[in-house]
């Protein structure tokens, strides 16, 4: 059907001679021939882009100094290297329109002054994660659901080269000897870098990215996070120093709830933040933030979270507030929660309130304490206060779907009640789940520590009693 030539094709026309004519009016063509010379077109057109854009990017770089680009302020170098980008152009005579060199030039200045390809979606405030599978392959979470994009890279090379400018931005290296490594845009962004030879299909590249204004407690409401009476729940509790801990999967919002919580802590108290990649943003002015650092090329000079708990703890806080509770530091984190530093804070990852008390127990099992089952047990009912748990739900959504208080331990189980639990309602016409989070109307146990702080009728109110 298909007629083959040895010769290569020239030109979008001759495409027809790949196609037979119909030897009759009656017969139907399969292929639609002004369709395949447009797609051919554009083919041709792309790829002649991508080969302007690696001459002028590669002459360019030959012409810059990097280490004098480095040190200076790259928001007033963009006119510079237009400039440079220009001259280039002319120098070589392409012919190139003026949409073209306008293009061009926008993906240079993003190559050489940003993150290429990837900037754009950086600039996108819809967008809270990018996900780079490979050069040819890219996913944006927008408003809860992961997307396709047709962002791409001219190839692994190009993508492997981005990969080493951010990890040197934080004094660290990427490569075959040290294929995976957690860095920070200079605006936040949260980044993990995985390279061959543990990417088999390339360098992958994932972003999570730093909101430019702090979430607040009425933005959570207008969205559909929690309800009016949640909130002034949570408001009254973290005002009044109880313990809390938010569980939940990746990417269900439990940093983002934190640094909401954060904001109802009195401004005269001294916080210590504790991170593996630092991410949260307290309003408070007392705020010390720290960060652990991996181990180098050696294996040397590693600073775990539990070795940060413990120096907090010489730093006179009034609260801790762990960003992720992931191993053995768990049982620190208790410690310093039962030891005066009430209202502390952290986070993890479970399904379910229930799941977070049994995963808390298991990562201080696995520290070899030396404790028993029971002793752990004790340690937690006595220091955690309250358990949200929040969820990141089908259509996208991110939801607080319980809030559970620890009550106690009666034998070797530790006792919980729901104080407020979300009750699946269907969905809209939109396929929007909808839903209610409803209070339980039992008299919470921390409404004790509420009155001492002046907001019993918060806590009384928010519960409907």
């Amino acid at each position: 059907m298909f007629g083959k030539r040895s010769t290569q094709l020239k030109s979008p026309d001759e495409l027809l001679d790949f196609v037979d004519t119909p030897s009759t009016a009656e017969t139907v063509p399969i292929v639609n021939e002004n369709r395949l010379v447009t797609l051919l077109k554009e083919d041709i057109a792309t790829i002649r882009m991508d080969q302007a854009k690696t001459a002028v990017f590669n002459t360019l770089i030959d012409e810059i100094d990097l280490a004098e680009l480095n040190k200076r302020d790259k928001a007033n170098l963009h006119p510079e290297i237009r400039e440079v980008v220009g001259q280039i152009i002319s120098a070589k005579g392409m012919a190139l329109s003026s949409n073209e060199q306008q293009s061009l030039t926008d993906d240079i200045c993003n190559d050489v002054l940003g993150l290429g390809p990837l900037e754009p979606l950086l600039q996108d405030d819809s967008i809270t994660e990018i996900m780079v599978n490979d050069a040819n392959t890219v996913f944006i979470e927008r408003n809860g659901l992961i997307e396709r994009s047709d962002v791409r890279f001219t190839d692994n090379t190009r993508l492997m080269s981005l990969c080493s400018r951010i990890s040197s931005t934080v004094g660290r290296r990427v490569d075959e000897a040290n294929p995976m490594c957690d860095a920070r845009l200079p605006d936040g962004s949260r980044v993990n870098i995985v390279v061959p030879p543990l990417a088999l299909n390339g360098p992958s590249l994932t972003i999570r990215k730093f909101k430019k204004q702090a979430l607040t407690m009425l933005s959570l409401i207008e969205s559909g996070s929690l309800s009016p009476a949640c909130a002034k729940l949570l408001e009254a509790a973290a005002a009044s120093q109880v313990n809390i801990l938010i569980s939940g999967g990746t990417g269900s919002g439990k940093t983002t709830l934190l640094n909401t919580l954060s904001a109802s802590i009195d401004k005269r108290e001294r916080l210590v933040t504790i991170e593996d990649t630092a991410e949260l943003q307290l309003p408070q002015p007392n705020v010390v933030s720290l960060e652990a650092r991996p181990a180098n090329m050696e294996g040397a000079g590693q600073i775990t979270q539990r070795e940060l708990l413990k120096n907090a703890l010489r730093m006179r806080p009034d609260r801790i507030i762990l960003g992720e509770v992931r191993g053995p530091e768990a049982i620190d984190m208790l410690q310093a929660m039962n030891t005066g530093h009430e209202g502390s804070m952290g986070t993890l990852h479970a399904n379910s309130p229930r799941d977070a008390v049994i995963r808390l127990g298991n990562m201080i099992m696995l520290g070899n304490f030396g404790l028993s089952n029971t002793n752990v047990r004790c340690q937690i009912a006595s220091a955690i206060g309250l358990i949200v748990q929040v969820a990141r739900l089908r259509d996208g959504s991110r939801r607080i779907v319980n809030v559970t208080e620890i009550t106690g331990i009666e034998g070797d189980a530790i006792t919980m009640h729901d104080l407020f639990t979300f009750e699946y309602g269907g969905e809209d016409d939109h396929g929007n789940i909808t839903g209610q989070l409803r209070a339980s109307r039992i008299r919470p146990h921390l409404i004790k520590q509420a009155t001492y702080f002046n907001r019993e009728q918060d806590v009384l109110d928010a519960m409907g009693i």
